[in-house]
C-alpha cells in the first residue's frame, strides 16, 4: 500500500471514530447524578455497573479485535464495530430499566473494542514508515480529545439536557462515520497466518474481564474481601491458562512471546503508567471542581478544557522527535507525575488560573510521551501485527485508567472527606507515575526493531479483503 493512500479525509475519519470511542468511557462520569435520581431508579451497583460496563467489556476485547481485524479485514472490522456501538447507544437510549441499561453499554463497549485497534492499524498500513510518527501522534490526540470530549459532552447533557439524549446522539454520528468509513478508507491487506482461536479468545478475554473486575471493583469491596480476591485469583489463573494454550498451539491469538521485547514491555508499561495518571486525575477533577469549587457539570466539562491544549500542540513537536523515544518517553511521563503533585496543592482557595497551569503541564506530558509510546508498540511487532499490537498498547491504557481511578478511590476512602483527601490521593498517584517513569525509561529501547515471534510472518504478499 503506498504511502499517499494515507489521505486527509481518511485520516480525519479515523481519528473522529477512535475519538467517539473514547469519549464514551468518560462521558457517563458526569451524568451519574443524573442516572440516579432517574425513573430508572437503579441502585448504587446498577450505578456503577452501568460506568463500568463499557469500560471492562472494551478493554477485555481489544486484543482479540485487533487480532480479529488483522487476520479478516481491518475496515470490516471497523464498520462492524461502529455497527455495534450505535447498537448499544440505542439500546441504552431506549432502556426502560437498568439491565437493558447496562446492557447497552456493554455492547457499545464491544463495537469499541473493534474500533480502536482497526483504526490504528489502518493508519500504519496506509502511512508508511516515513509518515507512521505523524499518523500515531494524530492517532494518539484523538485519544486524548475523546477523554474531553466526553467530559464535556457529558457535562453539558447533565446541565442541560438528559442521559437518554446523550446515548441518542451516539447512533446518527455512528451513522456517519461509518458511511465517511464506507466512502474514504481504502482497504489494507490483512494477515494471511493462522485461523480464529477460540479457546485463546474465550481465556483471554475472560482473564481479562476477571482482572478488570478486581481493579475497578476493589475499592467498593475491599482488596481483601473474598469476592475481588477471587476476581484477581480467577483472572490469574485464566491468563496463565491462556498463556500455556498459546504456547501449545500452532495458530494461537497471539504469541505471549513477543513480551521477550524489552521494547514492547518498556512501552506498555509506560502506556499504562499515563493513563493510571491522567484518569486519577479524571477521577479527582470532577469531584474538586463540583465539591470544593462549586461547579456545575457544564462548567466543569469546560474548566478541563486546558488538558486539550498539550495535547493538541504537543505531539507535532514529539513527532519530530520520533528517532530518539527514551528522551521523548522520559519527560513526557515525567511531567505527567510533576503535574499531579502540583495538583495535589489545591484546595478550595486555589484560584483556578493556577490549577489550569497544572493541567497544562500534564497535558504537555501527555503530548509529549504518548506518540513515541503508541509509536514503540507498533515497531516492537511485525507490521502484519499492528491490530494486536493496537490492541495491547489500548489495553495497557485502558487496564492503566481503571487502576487510576482504583487507587485514586481507595486512597480518598481512607479520609473524612473529600477535600482532606484529594490531596493525598493525588501525592501517591503522582509518586506512583515518578517511579514507574524510571522503570519505563530503563527498559525502553531505541531501536525499534520488530520483536521475533515464535509464528514466522508470510514470505508471500498478503491478500487485500
Amino acid at each position: 500500500m503506498p504511502a499517499h493512500a494515507l489521505t486527509r479525509p481518511v485520516l480525519l475519519t479515523l481519528c473522529a471514530c477512535v475519538l467517539v470511542a473514547q469519549s464514551m468511557v468518560a462521558a457517563v462520569n458526569l451524568l451519574i447524578p443524573q442516572l440516579s435520581s432517574s425513573g430508572l431508579h437503579p441502585s448504587h451497583t446498577e450505578v456503577l455497573w452501568t460506568v463500568d460496563a463499557y469500560v471492562i467489556v472494551f478493554a477485555g476485547l481489544l486484543v482479540p479485535a485487533g487480532a480479529l481485524g488483522d487476520r479478516h479485514g481491518r475496515k470490516g472490522a471497523l464498520l462492524a464495530g461502529l455497527a455495534l456501538f450505535a447498537a448499544g447507544a440505542a439500546t441504552s437510549a431506549l432502556a426502560p430499566g437498568p439491565a437493558l441499561l447496562i446492557a447497552g453499554r456493554g455492547l457499545s463497549g464491544a463495537g469499541a473494542a473493534l474500533i480502536t485497534p482497526a483504526t490504528m492499524s489502518i493508519l500504519v498500513h496506509l502511512a508508511g514508515p516515513e509518515r507512521r510518527a505523524r499518523a500515531m501522534a494524530s492517532w494518539t490526540l484523538a485519544i486524548g480529545l475523546g477523554g474531553m470530549a466526553g467530559n464535556l459532552g457529558g457535562g453539558l447533557a447533565g446541565q442541560y439536557l438528559s442521559w437518554r439524549a446523550l446515548f441518542a446522539a451516539m447512533v446518527p454520528l455512528a451513522a456517519v462515520l461509518a458511511a465517511a468509513v464506507a466512502v474514504t478508507t481504502p482497504r489494507t491487506a490483512r494477515s494471511a497466518q493462522g485461523s480464529p482461536d477460540p479457546a485463546g479468545t474465550l481465556l483471554l478475554t475472560a482473564g481479562l474481564v476477571a482482572v478488570l473486575f478486581g481493579i475497578i471493583e476493589g475499592p467498593g469491596h475491599g482488596w481483601t474481601s473474598a469476592r475481588i480476591l477471587a476476581a484477581f485469583t480467577a483472572g490469574a489463573l485464566l491468563l496463565a491458562a491462556f498463556t500455556g494454550h498459546a504456547l501449545r498451539s500452532r495458530a494461537p491469538l497471539f504469541d505471549p512471546r513477543v513480551f521477550r521485547s524489552a521494547g514492547l514491555r518498556a512501552t506498555t508499561l509506560g502506556l499504562a503508567t499515563g493513563f493510571f495518571g491522567l484518569f486519577a486525575l479524571f477521577f479527582v477533577n470532577s469531584q474538586y471542581l463540583q465539591q470544593v469549587k462549586g461547579y456545575g457539570p457544564a462548567v466543569t466539562g469546560v474548566a478541563i478544557v486546558p488538558l486539550i491544549v498539550g495535547m493538541a500542540l504537543v505531539p507535532r513537536f514529539a513527532a519530530r522527535w520520533s528517532a530518539r523515544p527514551r528522551p521523548v518517553v522520559g519527560t513526557g511521563l515525567a511531567l505527567i507525575g510533576l503535574g499531579l503533585l502540583a495538583a495535589s496543592t489545591a484546595d478550595a482557595h486555589t484560584p483556578y488560573p493556577l490549577y489550569a497551569c497544572w493541567l497544562l503541564v500534564i497535558s504537555a506530558g501527555t503530548g509529549l510521551a504518548m506518540p513515541a509510546l503508541t509509536l514503540g508498540v507498533v515497531v516492537s511487532l511485525p507490521a502484519h501485527q499492528a491490530g494486536l499490537g493496537s490492541g495491547l498498547g489500548t489495553s495497557a491504557r485502558e487496564i492503566g485508567a481503571a487502576l487510576g481511578v482504583a487507587v485514586a478511590g481507595t486512597a480518598l476512602a481512607g479520609h473524612a472527606d473529600f477535600a482532606s483527601g484529594m490531596g493525598p490521593a493525588l501525592r501517591v498517584v503522582g509518586l506512583t507515575v515518578l517511579a514507574v517513569t524510571a522503570l519505563v525509561v530503563i527498559g525502553h529501547r531505541s531501536s525499534g526493531r520488530p520483536a521475533r515471534t515464535a509464528v514466522a510472518a508470510p514470505a508471500t504478499r498478503e491478500p487485500v479483503v
